[in-house]
């Protein structure tokens, strides 16, 4: 198994990728923290993983609340003893273009996913540094490619990349890595957009070049697992994007 032995904390977890990172990291031997504000679904992934036989622990807290970084971690610790990894998966934000965009919607968007993911890295590093452990940002498509009615949450996403080249130069002596994935996924919300906009969905996967989205537990959780594991102990400040080959950075 290539997590054993190591403790992963998952934000988002109970849903969508989070889900499908926190499941294949337990079968592949991590005791995971996985963090979310929907108490019904999270505990109904801990007990699918207890009774799997695998090591999870479910916190149900509000990340946009700056002291649940601290919470967090110390949970994460008290219950597992370390930790290796940490996952900042969990974002929301509100679609609107760029003149209908309001504060409270860059609020939402910066709270939930910008800097709840600096505020855990900050409370995480000397847990990380002892462990010489792995990060594992979301940065989005929305942002690199600047997609319409996006504005919010592409500012956060890249702003989110930004952080994660800085802190990989900077902590890099202490061997933690810091990477960003770029999913696009049949999430939740994924699934109800192409119901509800059936024709743009399917413009949308005709440009990708794999011909379809991907699936979150066997497409984009185990390139979350490479790079939370030792596989990837070379690679820092990178962003992978998960995708089908829509977007390919130079």
């Amino acid at each position: 198994m290539r997590l054993a032995g190591k403790v992963a904390i998952v934000t988002g977890g109970a849903g969508g990728i989070g889900r499908a990172i926190t499941r294949v990291f337990s079968r592949e031997g991590a005791k995971v923290l996985f963090v979310d504000i929907d108490e019904g679904q999270g505990r109904e992934l801990e007990r699918e993983i207890t009774d799997a036989g695998g090591e999870a622990k479910f916190l149900n807290v509000d990340i946009s609340q700056k002291d649940s970084a601290t919470t967090i971690r110390d949970t994460a610790v008290e219950a597992f003893g370390r930790i290796d990894v940490l996952v900042n998966n969990a974002h929301a934000s509100r679609q609107a273009p760029l003149l209908e965009q309001t504060q409270e919607m860059f609020d939402i968007s910066f709270n939930t996913g910008f800097y709840p993911t600096v505020h855990l890295m900050q409370a995480c590093y000397p847990q990380l540094k002892e462990s010489q452990g792995s990060i594992i940002n979301f940065g989005s498509s929305s942002g690199l490619e600047g997609m319409p009615t996006q504005t919010s949450y592409a500012a956060a996403k890249e702003a989110i990349r930004g952080v994660s080249r800085v802190a990989a130069n900077e902590w890099a002596a202490d061997q933690i890595r810091v990477n960003v994935l770029c999913p696009f996924a049949a999430t939740e919300g994924v699934v109800a957009w192409q119901k509800a906009f059936p024709e743009r969905a399917a413009a949308s996967v005709a440009k990708v070049p794999l011909q379809r989205i991907g699936d979150p537990e066997t497409d984009i959780a185990p390139i979350a697992l490479f790079l939370a594991s030792d596989d990837s102990k070379y690679m820092t400040g990178q962003t992978l994007m998960a995708d089908g080959g829509s977007l390919k950075l130079r």
